[in-house]
């Protein structure tokens, strides 16, 4: 989980599952699905840290070592803004193309 406050009073916080399915970088664990690009599998994952960019960010490294995208920050107070709009698309997306946000059974 990730906390976020803002000079204008805003405060959210936001899980690692939800930061990582809406990363800002391109990722090899992306599906395309009829067009979608989506990433499913992650409701597990955890933030192993998180490093300032600048003043304008950070970058944070996941469990499944993904760590290539900066979170501006005012992409993150998009994602704290509209965070229940778009955990719903997701969830919608998902299910629309038979995937689940828990990761795949081990055999």
């Amino acid at each position: 989980m990730v906390e976020v406050e803002f000079d204008n009073g805003s405060h959210y916080n936001l899980s690692a599952e939800y930061l990582r399915i809406y990363s800002p970088a391109v990722d090899s664990k992306i599906r395309s699905v009829g067009g979608e690009k989506v990433i499913s599998g992650r409701r597990h994952v955890g933030i192993m840290s998180a490093e300032p960019i600048g003043n304008y960010g950070m970058r944070l490294l996941f469990d499944d070592l993904h760590k290539t995208g900066i979170f501006t920050w005012d992409y993150l107070y998009h994602l704290g803004s509209d965070k229940f709009t778009l955990m719903r698309n997701y969830i919608k997306t998902l299910k629309k193309h038979g995937l689940s946000r828990d990761p795949p059974r081990r055999k």
